[in-house]
């Protein structure tokens, strides 16, 4: 298997950093192939615009869409973004490895995605969700959050993890990636702890780690997360009245 990590973290010597040698040095061990995309480290530009785009199609008005549509088709891709693209061609598993800042992915990372899944390329109007172009490929997060686990419930002050995690979830399903449940380590933070709050904190990130390792090592039995595909939809695009899912009043 080769596994593609993309490293969404500013300081390398970070939690983040740690979780993404921890995986690594696992999936390594297990005779896994391993490549790292490190987007602070490697300067990617995470800002689509008309500067990217040397020859472009509409001139005069700029179309993301379009631009990368053509871009695509005459092989004129930005170096970065045709290196990304490749680098998930080759992987069988993506780990995305980021901390939630302000309820999302950091804006580097939502910005990855916002020119790297270009459209006529890795999706277009059919070629989306269970027809997706990467079928054959499963993803999973890998996500720290400051607040204690049980502030992320549905009632929670932190806000509901499966909601807040959601919209990056359905993007890699847009591509037709299999997603499996994300591992999150929560109440990571640091400063301000006195000696022994500290010596119980730092124990407890070894225990993350330690329960990440250990959840690498036992991938290859786990479900991914269950979505609606084009069969389960309505000419409007809604669940079906019969679908099991469907709890409409």
């Amino acid at each position: 298997m080769h596994v593609l990590i993309v490293f969404c973290h500013p300081e390398p010597h970070s939690f983040n950093g740690a979780l993404k040698d921890v995986a690594i040095d696992t999936l390594q061990r297990q005779g896994h192939g391993v490549e790292v995309s490190d987007l602070y480290a490697e300067n990617f530009d995470p800002v689509e615009g008309p500067a990217h785009y040397a020859e472009r199609i509409e001139p005069d008005t700029f179309f993301p869409l379009t631009e990368q549509r053509h871009a695509f088709e005459s092989a004129a891709l930005p170096d970065d973004v045709q290196r990304e693209i490749e680098r998930l061609e080759r992987a069988d598993l993506v780990i995305l490895q980021f901390p939630l800042w302000w309820h999302a992915q950091p804006a580097m990372l939502k910005g990855w995605f916002d020119r790297v899944f270009v459209y006529g390329g890795l999706y277009s109007g059919r070629m989306r969700y269970d027809c997706g172009r990467f079928p054959d490929k499963r993803a999973m997060l890998s996500v720290t959050a400051g607040a204690p686990a049980s502030t992320f419930t549905r009632h929670g002050r932190s806000g509901h993890i499966v909601a807040l995690l959601w919209p990056i979830h359905y993007s890699l399903y847009y591509l037709g990636v299999k997603v499996l449940p994300p591992q999150i380590s929560y109440g990571v933070q640091g400063g301000g702890l006195s000696y022994e709050a500290e010596t119980a904190f730092r124990q407890r990130l070894e225990e993350e780690k330690t329960a990440w390792a250990r959840r690498l090592e036992g991938l290859d039995t786990e479900a991914p997360i269950p979505f609606a595909g084009w069969d389960d939809w309505d000419e409007q695009g809604m669940l079906k009245a019969g679908h099991p899912e469907n709890w409409r009043l």
